[in-house]
């Protein structure tokens, strides 16, 4: 375990509700190529912080690297429908320039 992973464990300790954590843990897991670790704290993220749109992109991804195409493009719409709901329009172009690279809605139907 990286020692980075060891304090941000530490800090996730002391306030485990604290999202920016979550994430954090996230991106140090997948630096450390375990890619399940990392997917643990997105989908936590998800499910817990649904309007954090940065979370969809970057979970994303992740299913890519994992050939998990179908999910990536079912995230990515998630993430466009919240970033539209918040107004972020950012973050909107991005996830819809992923998902729009991944193809088209009948390529996973």
């Amino acid at each position: 375990m990286s020692s980075r992973l060891e304090k941000l464990q530490v800090l996730f300790n002391e306030s485990p509700q604290d999202s920016f954590l979550w994430f954090a843990i996230a991106k140090e897991y997948e630096k450390m190529g375990q890619a399940n670790k990392a997917l643990e704290f997105y989908q936590k993220l998800v499910e817990e912080a649904p309007d954090d749109v940065g979370t969809y992109y970057h979970l994303g991804k992740l299913y890519e690297q994992q050939d998990k195409l179908s999910a990536a493009f079912q995230i990515y719409l998630k993430g466009i429908k919240i970033a539209t709901k918040i107004g972020d329009q950012h973050a909107k172009g991005e996830l819809m320039a992923a998902k729009m690279n991944l193809g088209d809605e009948e390529d996973f139907e």
